[in-house]
C-alpha cells in the first residue's frame, strides 16, 4: 500500500496531460475514476497550493465572529496559504457561519486557479455545534441504548443540520474507549468495549456519510487510557494490547465504515507519540489495513513534539522537526491551534530534507476524499436562510433526540417496583441538576445549557398530580443551608425525585477555568458526589419517603450506599435537550426502560479499572467490606471492598421480566471461515411491554497466550410482547475469534469455545459449546 500511495501518481501525468491538453481537465470531469482525478490535479500544483491543503485554516481569518465584518484581505490570504479545509465552530449565528462557508469557497472555485473545494469542519459529537441546531445526549449515553440504528439516524440528523450551513466535515465519532475512568471525557467515549464502541461509531458514520458530510474519526489511537486519567497523558500498553482491545472499534468505523478523514491523538502509545508513530499511521493504517483517505492532528498537537513529549527544541518550536517526525510518519495535515509548523514545507523540499513525494502523498489523500465525497461537483450545499427552519431542530429531530434518550436510561434500582410511578402522585424533585439549566456534556455551543426540557419541566408536563420543586444545594458548594426546604418539600409530597450527578460546561466557559467535574481537561481523582449533593441525598432518604435518586452525569459515580438506601436509582447520562421529557417517559413508565450499561460503575475509585473483558487470571475473588453500621469484615483482595463491578457492563433492569431458553448453534464444529448462528429463545413472561438487549459472549477456552476472560461479540435490541416469546438470532463470524499470537500473527486456534447469552457481562442465561478446527 505505501509503493502504491507514493508511486501511483506520476504513472498518470503523462497520459492525462497529454489527452486532455486541449479539453476539460480529467480532474474536472465527474466520470473520470478517482485516482485518474486526484493524479491529473496533483499534477498541476504548484508546492504552494500542496502545502495550503495541508494546514487547516479558520473563518475567523475572514469572518469576525463577534460582528460578521467581512475582511476581503483575510480570505485571500487564507485561501492562498490555509486552504484544504477550515473551522467554523464559533458560537456565531448559522447565517453568518452560512454566508462566510459560502464566500469561501466561491472564492475557491471562480478566484484561484484550480478551484479546488474546501473540506468545512465542526464538532458533532452528539449533534452539530451551533446554535438551535438539535441537542442529542451525549454518546456514553449513545452506547447504553444498544441500538444502532438510532444512532445512524442521529448521525444522519446531524448531516442534515451541518450541511445546511455549507459545513461537511464534522469531528466524529469516537473510537477511544472508556477504561480509565478519572479521565474528564469518559462521556465523549460510546463506553468501555470495542465491539459496542465499534457498532455504535461504525453506525453514526454511515448515517452521517450517507447524508454527504465526512466523519472524522478521534482520536486515533488507544487515547482513552491515559496515566492517571489525565487528559493527554501517556498511554501505557503493548502491541498486543493495541490490536487486541484498542485498534478493533476505530478499524470498524474507519475501515468498514468508510470514514473519509482520522484525527489522530494528542498521547503518546508505549512511548511513541501518535502524531508521530509511523508503526500505527503508516505500517498498520495504511499498510495493513489498507487506508486510502487522510488524517490530521489535533489542535495544536503538532508543536506538542517539542514543548511536551521533548523531541526537538521549543521556545521556539522546531517547526522544521515537528513537520519532519508528523508528515513522514504518516500525520498527513496539521490543525490549528499551534505554531503552524507545516509552513515551512516549501522551504524543507527545497533544501531536500523532505522528499516531495511525501508531501504528494499527502495531498493525495486529501484529494482523494474530496473527489470521492462529490464536492468538486457541489462544494457548497447550504440553504438560504429561510429554509434554514426546514433543515435545523426540525421536530422529527427533536423527536429523534427524546427517543434515543429514553432508549439509553439505564434502570439500576428498583425496590418494590416504586417504578414506575403514578401519575396522580404528589412528586418532589429535588437536586441542583432537576432544573435551572440542562446539564449537558461538554461540545455543545454557547449558552446551551439555558435551553432544554429539565427533569422538573418534564415531570410536571408528564404529571397530573401536584409537583413541587427545592434546589436543596448547590451542585459546587458544601453549603446545606437549603436542605430545610428540600426536606420539608420531600415530606409533603407522595414520593420524592432527587437529581445529583457531575457537570461539565458548554464550549465557551468549559476554557474559561469555571468550575467542572468532567469535560476535556476536566479530570479528577474521585468518583464521587461532590460537596454537598451526597448529604442532600441522605437527608431525603431518611425522610422515610420512597426516594428515586436519580443520576445525571457524564461517567459512573461511586456512591454504593445509594444504590442499597434508595427506593430506586437511574442512569441517565448527559441527556440531549429533551432530557427531562426523556426521563420522565421513563419515569412515569410511558417507555419501559431498556437501556444497559456501556460502562462498569466501581464501588470506589480505588477499584479501578473495572472493565468485564479482563485478562484471564485478573479480579480478586475475596472481597471485603465496610457496612452503614461500621461493621468491618476484613478481605484480602480488597481489605475492604471488592475489585468486581458494583453494576457490571451490560447491566440494566426493566419493568418485565425476560426468560431466556434453548440456546442453539447452527454449527457445533466450524471452521476458520465458516460463520454460524445463535439462536435463542426469550419470554417476557411479566404483564408489561418490554425491549430486551441480548448480548453474545464468547470465551476462548484453551489458548496459547494469556486473552480476555470474556468478549463481546453481538447483540440484538427486541421488543417483547407481555407473555410472548422471540426468536432471536445473532450472527457470529468464527474469523472475530482470533487472537495476537506469541509470534504477534492473527490467527483462530482450533479448540473449544463457549458461547454465551445473556442479560448484562455477568447476568449469563444459556451457554453451548462450540469447536473450530
Amino acid at each position: 500500500m505505501k509503493l502504491c500511495s507514493t508511486m501511483a501518481v506520476p504513472l498518470f501525468l503523462g497520459v492525462t496531460r497529454a489527452v486532455n491538453a486541449n479539453s476539460t481537465p480529467v480532474y474536472k470531469n465527474p466520470h473520470a475514476s478517482v485516482d485518474a482525478r486526484v493524479a491529473d490535479l496533483l499534477s498541476r500544483m504548484t508546492l504552494q497550493d500542496k502545502t495550503a491543503q495541508l494546514i487547516q485554516g479558520d473563518i475567523s481569518n475572514w469572518i469576525n465572529t463577534t460582528t460578521n465584518a467581512f475582511n476581503a484581505t483575510g480570505l485571500t490570504w487564507s485561501m492562498t496559504n490555509r486552504a484544504g479545509q477550515f473551522y467554523v465552530g464559533y458560537p456565531a449565528p448559522q447565517q453568518w457561519i452560512n454566508e462566510g462557508v459560502k464566500k469561501a469557497q466561491e472564492y475557491l472555485m471562480h478566484n484561484t486557479t484550480l478551484g479546488i473545494p474546501a473540506l468545512v469542519q465542526s464538532e458533532g459529537i452528539h449533534g452539530f455545534l451551533i446554535g438551535n441546531a438539535t441537542i442529542f445526549n451525549s454518546p456514553i449515553g449513545q452506547g447504553c441504548s444498544w441500538n444502532p440504528k438510532l444512532v445512524q439516524k442521529m448521525g444522519a440528523a446531524i448531516a442534515q443540520e451541518a450541511l445546511a450551513l455549507g459545513v461537511n466535515q464534522i469531528f466524529a465519532p469516537l473510537g477511544d474507549l472508556a477504561r480509565e475512568l478519572r479521565y474528564g471525557r469518559v462521556e465523549e467515549t460510546f463506553g468501555e468495549d470495542g465491539y459496542l464502541a465499534g457498532e455504535m461509531g461504525y453506525s453514526y458514520v454511515i448515517g452521517l456519510q450517507g447524508g454527504n458530510v465526512s466523519a472524522t474519526i478521534k482520536h486515533f489511537a488507544a487515547y482513552g487510557t491515559p496515566e492517571q486519567g489525565l487528559n493527554a497523558g501517556p498511554v501505557h500498553g503493548g502491541e498486543r494490547e493495541l490490536r487486541t482491545t484498542y485498534l478493533p472499534p476505530y478499524k470498524r468505523q474507519i475501515i468498514d465504515a468508510g470514514a473519509y478523514a482520522i484525527m489522530t491523538s494528542y498521547a503518546a502509545y508505549d512511548g511513541v507519540p501518535l502524531i508521530a508513530n509511523y508503526h500505527i499511521l503508516t505500517e498498520i493504517l495504511r499498510e495493513e489495513w489498507g487506508y486510502k483517505y487522510w488524517t490530521t492532528s489535533d489542535a495544536g498537537a503538532t508543536d506538542r513534539l517539542c514543548y511536551g513529549f521533548k523531541m526537538c527544541q521549543s521556545n521556539p518550536t522546531d517547526q522544521e522537526a515537528v513537520t519532519l517526525y508528523a508528515l513522514n510518519a504518516g500525520n498527513d495535515v496539521e490543525m490549528g491551534g499551534g505554531t503552524y509548523c507545516f509552513a515551512t514545507i516549501p522551504a524543507l523540499v527545497k533544501a531536500k530534507k523532505l522528499s516531495v513525494d511525501i508531501v504528494d502523498t499527502a495531498v493525495s489523500r486529501l484529494l482523494r476524499a474530496k473527489f470521492a465525497m462529490g464536492l468538486f461537483e457541489n462544494p457548497y450545499l447550504g440553504v438560504p436562510a429561510e429554509r434554514a427552519a426546514s433543515k435545523i431542530h426540525t421536530s422529527e429531530t427533536i423527536a429523534l433526540a427524546r427517543e434515543l434518550d429514553g432508549e439509553s436510561i439505564v434502570l439500576l434500582e428498583n425496590r418494590d417496583d416504586v417504578l414506575p410511578l403514578k401519575k396522580s402522585a404528589n412528586i418532589a424533585v429535588i437536586g441542583p441538576m432537576a432544573h435551572g439549566f440542562m446539564n449537558y456534556g461538554d461540545y455543545v455551543v454557547n449558552a446551551s445549557q439555558f435551553r432544554g426540557v429539565t427533569p422538573l419541566d418534564g415531570i410536571k408536563a408528564a404529571s397530573t398530580g401536584v409537583v413541587t420543586y427545592a434546589k436543596g444545594c448547590e451542585r459546587w458548594s458544601n453549603d446545606q443551608s437549603m436542605f430545610a426546604e428540600a426536606i420539608s418539600t420531600a415530606e409533603a409530597a407522595d414520593i420524592a425525585v432527587v437529581v445529583v450527578g457531575t457537570w461539565s460546561r458548554d464550549q465557551v466557559q468549559l476554557w474559561q477555568g469555571l468550575n467542572a467535574t468532567t469535560g476535556e481537561h476536566i479530570d479528577t481523582a474521585s468518583l464521587n458526589l461532590v460537596g454537598a449533593m451526597p448529604h442532600l441525598v441522605s437527608a431525603i432518604i431518611k425522610t422515610g419517603k420512597p426516594t428515586v435518586v436519580v443520576f445525571s452525569s457524564g461517567k459512573p459515580i461511586t456512591e454504593a450506599w445509594i444504590s442499597r438506601n434508595a427506593s430506586a436509582l437511574v442512569q441517565q447520562f448527559y441527556p440531549s435537550e429533551e432530557g427531562g421529557n426523556a426521563l420522565a417517559d421513563v419515569l412515569f413508565g410511558d417507555v419501559n426502560p431498556s437501556g444497559k450499561l456501556s460502562v462498569g460503575f466501581p464501588y470506589n475509585v480505588g477499584t479501578l479499572p473495572v472493565y468485564y473483558d479482563y485478562l484471564n487470571t485478573g479480579r480478586g475473588s475475596s472481597p471485603g467490606r465496610e457496612y452503614d453500621n461500621g461493621t468491618l469484615v476484613f478481605g484480602p483482595e480488597y481489605v475492604l471492598n471488592s475489585p468486581m463491578p458494583l453494576y457490571e457492563f451490560g447491566y440494566g433492569k426493566s419493568y418485565s421480566t425476560f426468560h431466556y431458553s434453548d440456546l442453539k448453534l447452527s454449527k457445533t464444529n466450524a471452521t476458520t471461515t465458516d460463520s454460524i448462528t445463535a439462536t435463542v429463545q426469550v419470554t417476557n413472561n411479566s404483564t408489561r411491554d418490554g425491549t430486551e438487549v441480548i448480548q453474545l459472549y464468547v470465551r476462548d477456552l484453551i489458548t496459547s497466550i494469556t486473552v480476555p476472560n470474556l468478549m463481546l461479540k453481538g447483540f440484538s435490541k427486541v421488543p417483547i410482547r407481555a407473555g410472548e416469546t422471540a426468536t432471536v438470532q445473532i450472527p457470529l463470524e468464527i474469523k472475530d475469534l482470533g487472537l495476537w499470537d506469541i509470534s504477534m500473527r492473527y490467527v483462530v486456534e482450533p479448540g473449544d469455545f463457549m458461547i454465551f447469552v445473556g442479560s448484562s457481562s455477568a447476568d449469563l442465561r444459556s451457554n453451548a459449546t462450540l469447536t473450530v478446527g
